[in-house]
């Protein structure tokens, strides 16, 4: 049974802070590549971030400077902190688990985060 569970959505204001975590099970975690993902109402679903199992990481650009990606392999853990955000930052917001040599992908159920005044 694979499961992936996202937390800590909500609703905050611009220029706040977020930081939303997603407990993963049932994979070798370590063998993943993690990534957030988001889609906001009437626009397709983008890459947020990327972090492989070395911590090596990638950034959208309109996240760089602001959000930071981490993972703890011991919590099977991947973070989302997410700093000054902005109106456009608003979307719902999944995990991602990919496995480069098997090709294979899993998703947790979204949590929506909202930045409004």
């Amino acid at each position: 049974q694979v499961q992936l569970v996202e937390s800590g959505g909500g609703l905050v204001q611009p220029g706040g802070s977020l930081r939303l975590s997603c407990t993963t099970s049932g994979i070798i975690f370590g063998a993943y590549v993690m990534g957030w993902y988001r889609q906001a109402p009437g626009k397709q679903r983008e890459l947020v971030a990327t972090i492989n199992s070395s911590g090596s990481t990638n950034y959208a650009d309109s996240v760089k400077g602001r959000f930071t990606i981490s993972r703890d392999n011991a919590k099977n853990t991947v973070y989302l902190q997410m700093n000054s955000l902005k109106s456009e930052d608003t979307a719902g917001y999944s995990c991602n688990a990919h496995h480069p040599v098997w090709r294979t992908n899993y998703w947790g159920q979204g949590t929506q985060v909202t930045v409004s005044s």
